[in-house]
């Protein structure tokens, strides 16, 4: 029997990418998945992508999560079809690529990226809580995709590194005060991941790339889905308000080896 056999989970931006490897993961474990995607072809893209692993009984919707409508509609969807909830995986995130730097960036895509990542992340959640975990005899947990972005910036990126920041502080303040009710929230911060974006780069820039990490390999979704997977599990039945991150060793350095004197 799998860890989490009988239970329900959301991931959120389940369609491609690190978001189809946590549904994977919770499936294979015994959950009845439950995902989405912002828009209707990137979640049937995503849908079809699942089948392709074999996986059966996923129930996909399109859902903007920066939209409260479309948030209702797909928690009314849970509740039709499984009357509870008892896992959440806040992994929808607006990467705020193309965006320019600070000088240039238009303040609405600021905006979008923090409306997603940050409003939308606690818009669910709060729906998650209010509609399933305060319901239900077991409460439920809560785990969020934050970055290493967040304690480490990274160029033309300030609308994400600072959305990633406000979601380290988000778990913590949403794990003090869900903690008495009995609902754990933490996050899983990972460094680079080996996504679409990935495969289109130069094998140089790859490899230099790979000299920012200690074990010289960038994770697999699949590592990132193990680290969310134990802590939604009994496995971490003490922990909350944590930030575990998965980075290869990135963020335990000063600066990689060829530029450290």
């Amino acid at each position: 029997m799998g860890r989490f056999e009988g239970k329900v989970v959301l991931v959120t931006g389940g369609n491609r990418n690190t978001g189809l490897d946590l549904v994977e993961r919770f499936a294979r474990e015994g959950a009845k998945v439950f995902m989405c995607g912002s828009s209707a072809a990137s979640t049937a893209k995503g849908a079809d992508a699942l089948k392709a692993r074999g996986l059966e009984g996923i129930v996909a919707q399109p859902c903007d999560i920066s939209d409260p409508a479309q948030v209702t509609a797909l928690f009314d969807t849970i509740a039709r079809e499984s009357g509870r909830l008892d896992i959440l995986v806040n992994n929808a995130a607006n990467q705020g690529i193309g965006h320019g730097g600070p000088l240039e960036m238009e303040a609405d895509r600021f905006w979008d990226v923090l409306k997603t990542n940050v409003v939308g992340g606690f818009r669910v959640t709060q729906m998650a809580c209010n509609r399933f975990f305060m319901k239900q005899e077991s409460r439920g947990v809560v785990v969020f995709l934050s970055s290493n972005t967040a304690q480490r910036a990274i160029r033309k990126r300030t609308a994400y590194c600072t959305s990633k920041g406000a979601i380290n502080s988000m778990v913590r303040a949403l794990a003090l005060d869900l903690a008495p009710l009995g609902i754990r929230v933490n996050a899983c911060a990972p460094g680079y991941i080996h996504t679409e974006r990935w495969n289109t780069l130069d094998p140089k820039l790859a490899a230099r790339r790979r000299l920012n990490c200690p074990l010289r390999k960038e994770a697999a979704g699949a590592d990132i889905a193990g680290v969310v997977a134990f802590l939604a599990s009994d496995d971490a039945a003490n922990m909350t308000g944590e930030i575990v991150t998965c980075d290869a060793g990135c963020s335990c350095q000063h600066m990689p080896e060829d530029v450290d004197v």
